[in-house]
């Protein structure tokens, strides 16, 4: 039964142009789901950890996010041993506890002042309050600061990678 006809050929040849056109179609699909180059880049940001100065809160920015990294003092360690959840939110490289977290309030996503003298956070929208690890100390905000995932690398922390200390910190319920 071969089909030799005119109709024949037209059939396959507007099933071959159909065929590549649906190729071309789910290419350009998977191409527009993927993320752009520029977040790609974000992804990872690494962060110097000797530059860091006690009691002085630097933001950082991770994938468009602020990142909250404060250098405890022996004042603000000594503050944080006496709660162990507190102490157990601080990374701890080369000796020295910071506090790294996003700088968003976890009520309604606002962004909290550090205030140096009481060394805490307020949050101007609702009142919400966080102390020095980050922690909820008034309410409305039903957590402490997320902890983004990292990895410790020597003196630098690597922001983005989950290595085994945020992994520990995740198990434990510290962190989303």
């Amino acid at each position: 039964m071969e089909n030799n006809s005119r109709r024949g050929f037209m059939g396959k040849a507007f099933g071959a142009v159909a065929g590549v056109g649906a190729v071309a179609s789910l290419y350009a699909m998977k191409k527009s789901w993927d993320p752009l180059p520029s977040v790609k880049a974000a992804g990872f940001t690494t962060l110097d950890m000797t530059i860091y100065q006690e009691n002085v809160m630097v933001t950082e920015k991770w994938r468009g996010k602020p990142i909250f990294v404060l250098k405890q003092s022996a004042k603000m360690l000594e503050k944080a041993k006496e709660n162990p959840r507190d102490i157990e939110r601080l990374v701890e490289i080369a000796g020295a506890h910071y506090m790294v977290c996003v700088g968003l309030c976890t009520h309604l996503g606002c962004i909290p002042a550090f205030r140096p003298a009481s060394n805490d956070f307020k949050c101007a929208c609702h009142g919400g309050e966080f102390d020095a690890s980050g922690m909820v100390q008034m309410v409305p905000p039903p957590r402490g600061f997320d902890i983004p995932p990292f990895k410790i690398d020597g003196s630098k922390l690597v922001l983005g990678e989950a290595g085994p200390e945020w992994q520990a910190m995740k198990d434990n319920g510290i962190t989303l």
